[in-house]
């Protein structure tokens, strides 16, 4: 097996992390002088740069509260459909950004993540990996279809028109697992980028042998307007893997999509600051064409919960399960030497902000080769997404549920490969997951407008499904270093023997 060096640019990240602590310790300590001035203006710089940290999520929750506010406020007012939709125009506008980002972003990210994997020189290690993070966002978004089906968050007595986004007619399960062969490989990418395949039915009449008739509906091909994010979805896996396997021939393509991934995460965090604004407006039209407060808050109560206790059920039961099982090793233990980089994810609400933090208690706490850390982890940090998984299945279920929309079995099943896939190539950056959403919704048929309802809860959920990935990502490299633990044995005499014939050089000459 040849010996994998780490990046210069992760080690640089984690000598930072590691030297930043002792240099904190020794300013304390050299500028520790008693006054009675000094509290006090320690706290207010501390509260200042809490606002600088939390900026974005300071200003999200104020524009909830602002949107709820103005939303009552104009409810005693009768407002026409027409102002309704002049007052959520600058929503509107944040709909637009998020579905015009979509595409980009999760071809670019998807294309430069499967590039980046090197098989020849990763290997098996590389192979027990991506099978790892296969199974736990399957699992994942299983869990939540499951909560979703069983708890009905979004069920209620009220009277709801269907929105114009729903399903006209009723698919076979038969049709409708095809209309999912069929979308998985388009005829045309530029036509997936804007039309997907359906099945619509046709009533004909049939002159069959022996002079009879048939007459019935029968399945004929069909298109409906939205992108067909599946087919480009397996498109860009599918070449990014055959991109990455080209060696320096692929390296000026491979370098493109990655600058080009880089640009729209920047991009990205930028026009993401005026998701406060949208959000305000949309919270605002939504509450006045509510007909039932209590009952929509109810709903987004029960939505809020269905997540939580998902991902509490993944974090606490299925990942630690599956660590056991392949281990034999106690993975509470294991969890207990990860609370650093958990709460650093919390707190940043990003995985790759919490990448360096992750690295250090992975090699630190729990002395993990830097061989499979360096590999896992980077790739993990942007590829597996076991929270957002869960997350995005149980909204779409929720938004179909207050829409009044039943969705088939062969529904469900699209529904848990779009938001496997989707969440694979989401970005790890923080409220990522509402441009993943606005992929997600309109693959199975449902209206992008309910986001706004997410988005009064996603502030926290946003935190909660950050954490649950970046445990995910460290409970992959116990799993993987136990499962390749023969390789990387066979590894290290190798790397020993070097160092010590470097070693026996350099006496020589000396």
């Amino acid at each position: 097996m040849e010996e994998i060096q780490p990046s210069s640019n992760d080690l640089d990240e984690l000598d930072s992390v590691e030297a930043t602590e002792p240099q904190e310790t020794q300013t304390r300590h050299k500028y520790n002088k008693p006054s009675a001035d000094v509290p006090s203006s320690q706290n207010g710089s501390n509260i200042v740069a809490f606002l600088k940290r939390n900026a974005f999520v300071v200003l999200t929750v104020i524009a909830v509260a602002l949107g709820i506010g103005l939303g009552f406020v104009l409810r005693h007012i009768n407002m026409s459909p027409s102002d309704i939709q002049y007052l959520t125009f600058p929503g509107e506008l944040l709909l637009r950004i998020l579905q015009m980002l979509a595409l980009p972003l999760i071809v670019s990210s998807l294309i430069s993540g499967m590039s980046s994997v090197d098989t020849k020189a990763y290997g098996k290690i590389g192979m027990r990996a991506f099978g790892y993070y296969l199974v736990t966002t399957m699992t994942a978004a299983f869990t939540g279809i499951a909560l979703a089906l069983l708890i009905q968050p979004g069920n209620s007595s009220r009277n709801t028109s269907v929105s114009s986004g729903g399903k006209t007619g009723t698919v076979q399960p038969v049709d409708s697992f095809l209309d999912l062969l069929r979308n998985m490989i388009p005829s045309n990418l530029v036509e997936a980028c804007f039309r997907k395949y359906i099945t619509v039915y046709s009533r004909r009449v049939f002159n069959m042998t022996e002079g009879t008739e048939y007459n019935g509906t029968i399945p004929v091909p069909g298109t409906s307007n939205g992108v067909n994010f599946f087919g480009l979805l397996v498109f860009c896996v599918a070449f990014g893997l055959i991109l990455g396997n080209m060696e320096t021939e692929g390296k000026p393509l491979k370098d493109f999509f990655d600058s080009l991934n880089k640009a729209i995460m920047q991009f990205v965090s930028i026009v993401i600051w005026y998701s406060p604004v949208g959000i305000l407006f949309l919270l605002a039209g939504q509450i006045v064409k509510m007909i039932d407060i209590g009952e929509i808050g109810h709903e987004v109560a029960m939505y809020a919960v269905t997540v939580i206790t998902g991902l509490v059920i993944h974090s606490l039961f299925t990942l630690p399960l599956i660590y056991f099982i392949v281990t034999r090793k106690n993975p509470y233990r294991f969890m207990s030497g990860i609370l650093q980089a958990i709460t650093t994810a919390f707190g940043t609400s990003s995985s790759s902000a919490t990448l360096p933090v992750t690295i250090h208690c992975m090699e630190e706490n729990h002395s993990m080769n830097k061989q499979v850390t360096r590999f896992i982890l980077p790739v993990g940090a942007t590829m597996n997404m076991d929270g957002g998984a869960l997350y995005e299945a149980v909204a779409a279920l929720f938004i179909a549920q207050i829409n009044n929309m039943e969705f088939s079995l062969g529904q469900i099943i699209v529904l848990s490969f779009i938001v496997t896939a989707v969440s694979t190539g989401s970005a790890g950056i923080p409220q990522a997951g509402m441009v993943s959403m606005m992929i997600v919704l309109p693959s199975v048929g449902l209206p992008t407008e309910d986001v706004s309802l997410l988005i009064i809860v996603d502030w926290i959920l946003d935190r909660l499904r950050t954490a649950t990935n970046v445990l995910g990502d460290c409970v992959g490299v116990g799993v993987v270093q136990h499962l390749s633990r023969h390789e990387l044995k066979n590894s290290r005499p190798a790397e020993e023997s070097l160092c010590q014939w470097k070693k026996s050089s350099s006496s020589t000459r000396l």
